[in-house]
């Protein structure tokens, strides 16, 4: 496969894009030890994704890992949140344009694929995954982090069945390659030659030069895309939630608090 370019991600990784065919672009990213969502990782790739669209033929996008055990990892959780301007302008920019890409993109999952990192591959198109190694995975239940809304809501709008959703984010279920498959999380099992006889068979090359491909996908996530482009108010709406749980677990308390001295009453007049 011939190398078209190739950049790097600080401070030891990189992003090869080569041709495996005629207007397929194959994005193999390097991120040790695990493709962490950290902001150079996410800057690196929306550079990529700029290259292609800019200056090169409309075609497919695809996307692996080099790294063998992982497609990605997902999130840094301390690097999330001691990093200015990472929500926004970093994890949130990218999954945007991956969901709105003016041509179709395929994630190529080559192993885990766990919490951010399936997020990751939900913001494609179309998911290919290995089907002897890896699992799918939103972990967040085990390590105690919610769902921000765009991180929810891509489930919601391309899940089809709820109660895979509910799997997912209520009892962190681990899904096998044959799993996501008999879920509709993923579109097909196998390698680069089965992510190429999909690109083929749904004759994806030619579907990028339509002039509405991107607005198709607009209006197709707009829910999403909503939640994304409004981070700030998100966070205010997960502030006043935060707030108001506090306020209710209170009034709850109080309630154990009379009853507690009813109970106590009523044992003392037997």
């Amino acid at each position: 496969m011939a190398t078209i370019f190739a950049i790097p991600i600080e401070p030891s990784g990189s992003i090869t894009c080569t041709t495996p065919q005629e207007k397929v672009y194959l994005l193999t990213f390097v991120s040790p030890p695990d493709n962490r969502l950290k902001t150079n990782f996410c800057n690196s790739l929306l550079l990529a994704l700029d290259i292609i669209e800019h200056n090169h033929p409309r075609g497919v996008v695809v996307t692996t890992s080099g790294i063998q055990k992982f497609y990605s990892n997902g999130l840094d959780l301390e690097h999330a949140a001691n990093t200015p301007g990472y929500w926004d302008q970093s994890l949130y920019a990218l999954w945007r344009r991956l969901l709105t890409y003016p041509m179709p993109t395929v994630a190529l999952i080559n192993g885990h694929a766990f919490a951010g990192g399936l997020m990751l591959a939900m913001f494609h198109d179309y998911r290919i995954q290995n089907p002897v190694k890896g699992f799918l995975c939103l972990n967040e239940l085990e390590f105690g982090a919610p769902l921000k809304p765009p991180m929810a809501s891509i489930f919601r709008e391309k899940l089809p069945y709820p109660v895979t959703y509910r799997s997912m984010v209520l009892e962190a279920k681990r899904f096998t390659a044959q799993d996501a498959l008999k879920e509709a999380i993923i579109d097909g099992l196998g390698g680069l030659d089965e992510a190429l006889q999909l690109i083929n068979k749904r004759n994806l090359i030619s579907k990028g030069k339509s002039a509405s491909y991107r607005s198709l996908k607009q209006e197709m996530y707009r829910e999403t895309i909503g939640y994304l482009d409004n981070f700030h108010d998100s966070e205010e709406r997960s502030a006043d939630i935060d707030y108001e749980d506090s306020r209710r677990a209170e009034s709850e308390r109080q309630r154990i608090r009379g009853w507690g001295r009813i109970s106590s009453d009523s044992k003392a007049m037997i």
